[in-house]
């Protein structure tokens, strides 16, 4: 049943103050593998309090203004949302611990037609106790069954494709068996990502790895190998979901360079021959 657009795009939400630990800042990073090899410097820094750092992408589980669209009266068919892409900027270098207020609003609903559904994107922006901005989400979400009400907004500009040729940079990340297990702890306890029962019901083999999970790891990958593992270099990370990963499977990331502070990136899953993340796109901060 098509959406109603006014209702979708005007959707209120509360501001969401949200305070965080050090605690918090390990746990998050232990769910995306950090601290496997606990002799390696570039992760330690994420899993030991002495002089820690936040991992960038954490923020996508900050200030997290709930699951909305299970709410009747959004009138949407949440049993067939989909996550499509998820955009992060850092405006400022995530702290290790802090208090942030989340402001959400729906900056796009996007009519895809009644057979193909539609997109909304819910913009969510992070503020400290200073008031300064230090983050901005775009999370897209694909509504299979809500398509077909003839109106709404622009697309967001396309993510752009991985070029054609060869990788510049090549990086190889196991995924933890039970690394589902660890990254619900952080905010997603969906037993899509443990209860074998509900994975199989959903039509997968097993439990399947979060999607923001997969999303971490690849930061990983593109910190390591084109920040020197300085994650306050990395200012902006957007990326397509295109197929769900199995935690034990061995994540390979191809990165591209375009200029010295743009990068292309996409995910795949070495055991399967299968690209997870699409339209991967990485921007830098200039270094002196």
């Amino acid at each position: 049943m098509p959406l109603d657009y006014q209702r979708i795009k005007n959707w209120h939400f509360a501001d969401t103050r949200h305070t965080y630990t050090q605690h918090d800042s390990i746990l998050y990073a232990l769910g995306i593998g950090l601290g496997a090899d606990p002799l390696d410097p570039s992760q330690l820094q994420f899993v030991y309090e002495k002089q820690l750092r936040a991992f960038p992408t954490m923020s996508s589980i900050l200030c997290y203004p709930g699951f909305w669209m299970q709410d009747p009266a959004t009138g949407i068919n949440w049993v067939k949302l989909v996550h499509g892409e998820q955009r992060s900027t850092w405006h400022q270098p995530l702290a290790a611990e802090g208090t942030l207020t989340g402001k959400t609003h729906i900056s796009h609903v996007i009519d895809k037609g009644a057979d193909k559904g539609a997109l909304v994107v819910a913009e969510r922006n992070m503020y400290d106790a200073d008031n300064t901005l230090v983050a901005t989400i775009q999370q897209t979400t694909f509504c299979r069954a809500d398509g077909g009400f003839g109106q709404g907004d622009a697309a967001l500009p396309a993510l752009p494709g991985a070029p054609q040729r060869a990788p510049d940079y090549q990086r190889s990340i196991p995924v933890a068996p039970n690394a589902a297990i660890l990254y619900r702890l952080n905010a997603d306890p969906n037993p899509l990502h443990i209860d074998p029962h509900t994975a199989t019901a959903a039509g997968f083999e097993r439990p399947i790895l979060h999607g923001l999970c997969t999303y971490g790891h690849a930061a990983r990958a593109v910190i390591q190998a084109c920040c020197d593992n300085d994650p306050a270099l990395l200012y902006r990370f957007d990326a397509r979901f295109s197929a769900p990963v199995y935690p034990g499977e061995t994540l390979v990331c191809n990165i591209w360079y375009e200029g010295a502070d743009q990068i292309h990136f996409q995910a795949s899953v070495q055991e399967r021959n299968v690209i997870v993340l699409s339209n991967g796109y990485a921007a830098l901060r200039a270094t002196a």
